[in-house]
């Protein structure tokens, strides 16, 4: 190029990276009301939300927790561990689900999708990565321990884990 030779025009075919990378996520809103077939949630003024009943002619949308459930594919997982578990057990699952249930009244995507003892760990996966984050900081401030939270920045996908002994 010379001094003579205009600037190239700027290219506009770049693609648009999202920050984060949610697959589960609605690509488009609903046309209408929606309800979830398998969980009852409805979908209204731009959100879900727990209703007694769905307007009428709501048109039928599987929500995403409920994607992610039938997929198998968490958005959050907490393992617990330690001595202390063991022994306050029925505690510490009580506080997991009150937590989940306080979190999922208000948030109708925010859910537990499994608990499972293996080799004296506790494995929970969730819809969504702030339940799982609001579990963390539940055993935290109850119980204290050690929290550590992993969540790479281009996922939406958290780990958590908790840990106290005696």
């Amino acid at each position: 190029m010379t001094a003579q030779d205009p600037a190239p025009p700027p290219r506009r075919d770049r693609a648009i990276h999202e920050l984060v990378h949610d697959p589960y996520r609605m690509r488009a809103k609903p046309s209408g009301p929606a309800a979830c077939p398998s969980c009852g949630a409805v979908y209204e003024a731009g959100r879900w939300q727990w209703k007694k009943a769905a307007a009428p002619g709501a048109e039928d949308v599987t929500c995403p927790a409920c994607l992610r459930i039938r997929d198998r594919v968490p958005a959050g997982e907490i393992t617990l561990s330690g001595g202390f578990l063991k022994q306050h057990r029925e505690d510490i699952e009580a506080l997991v689900r009150h937590t989940e249930e306080a979190e999922k009244a208000e948030h109708p995507l925010n859910r537990i999708m499994d608990m499972e003892w293996r080799g004296g760990k506790l494995e929970i996966t969730t819809t969504d990565i702030h339940v799982a984050r609001r579990i963390g900081h539940a055993l935290y401030a109850a119980y204290r321990g050690t929290l550590r939270y992993r969540q790479p920045a281009e996922d939406y996908h958290i780990r958590v884990t908790w840990d106290r002994e005696a």
